[in-house]
């Protein structure tokens, strides 16, 4: 039963054209089905007739969700869950000219919500970055393509790709090889990045050529990174001294993103996050900038939102 609050609206999908309408509701109107769960309204389709009924403050939404999703229609796109979710979820077609497109060899990569939009902003007009908050939300993804984006352009001379040695339960002394190809397995995310938007073979080149480098932490000590996009991922798995380290490396012409999830720590109980720390002390310090992400950011499936919301209740 729909509230007293309840109202209706009536709309019409233009161009009129079968093909496209069908596209639209999706087979035995599953796409229908998942816009109504989605946006908490009821929604009955006759031909490019559309009735919504729903709560009053929600139908400009609806409308606006609809109208978008049946022009990508019409433009050849088709309509997936992935699609409807993000777009009725992340609101990611609202403010969608004013958002940046991140250039690289292989696509085109926009920025899916507010949050990851202020990320790769930040990226542009500071020198060093942090970008915290949940898995899933497009912190590494965004990082690396920004660090394509400046190689491309001429902006730093190479990428340098940092992770800490640690994870949740594993021994990286029972891996096979030395520290860096212990390391491999844990920049899977950086690498998978790295392929999509470059490339295997111009990547294998890129790193032969030491142009890309993967760096273990501990191999930083003494160093200094001039002209390079450097990306610590994982970076709630350093302990202060090595978060301190990392941060002193930077050279001149160089950029730097340190990205984390606060939540997901796997250093021993006794033992302080570097990332945490470094948020307390530097939040006040000019030319840094913090994006914090949040739930709504995750670009994964509906129900990784709902566990990180969940587990962020029971924290507290």
């Amino acid at each position: 039963m729909l509230k007293e609050t309840s109202s209706s609206r009536k709309i019409k999908l233009v161009p009129e054209d079968t093909k496209f309408l069908a596209s639209f509701v999706g087979e035995l109107n599953g796409n229908i089905k998942l816009l109504e769960e989605n946006l908490s309204v009821k929604i009955f389709q006759n031909g490019n007739k559309i009735s919504i009924k729903g709560e009053k403050n929600k139908l400009d939404h609806a409308e606006h969700i609809i109208k978008t999703l049946y022009a990508s229609c019409c433009n050849g796109s088709d309509i997936s869950k992935e699609t409807i979710y993000l777009a009725t979820n992340n609101n990611i077609f609202s403010d969608s000219k004013e958002m940046q497109i991140i250039k690289t060899p292989r696509k085109q990569i926009k920025p899916r919500t507010k949050n990851q939009d202020t990320f790769v902003k930040m990226i542009d007009s500071h020198e060093l970055n942090f970008g915290i908050g949940p898995a899933g939300t497009g912190k590494t993804y965004l990082a690396v393509a920004k660090g394509v984006e400046f190689l491309q352009t001429g902006k730093v001379e190479k990428i340098v790709l940092i992770r800490p040695a640690v994870e949740a339960g594993e021994k990286l002394g029972f891996l096979p090889g030395d520290l860096s190809q212990k390391v491999d397995p844990y920049l899977k995310p950086l690498y998978d990045a790295l392929f999509e938007m470059v490339g295997i073979e111009k990547v294998n080149r890129l790193l032969e050529r030491d142009i890309i480098e993967v760096a273990p932490l501990a191999y930083l000590r003494g160093r200094t990174l001039n002209n390079s996009f450097i990306i610590m991922d994982e970076g709630q798995n350093t302990t202060i001294d090595q978060m301190k380290m990392f941060l002193t490396r930077m050279g001149f012409g160089s950029y730097g993103v340190v990205n984390g999830d606060a939540t997901q720590i796997d250093l021993p109980k006794n033992v302080p996050s570097g990332l945490i720390h470094a948020l307390k002390i530097l939040k006040s310090v000019d030319g840094i900038g913090f994006t914090e992400f949040r739930s709504i950011d995750v670009i994964r499936h509906p129900l990784v939102k709902k566990i990180v919301d969940a587990y962020s209740i029971e924290k507290k």
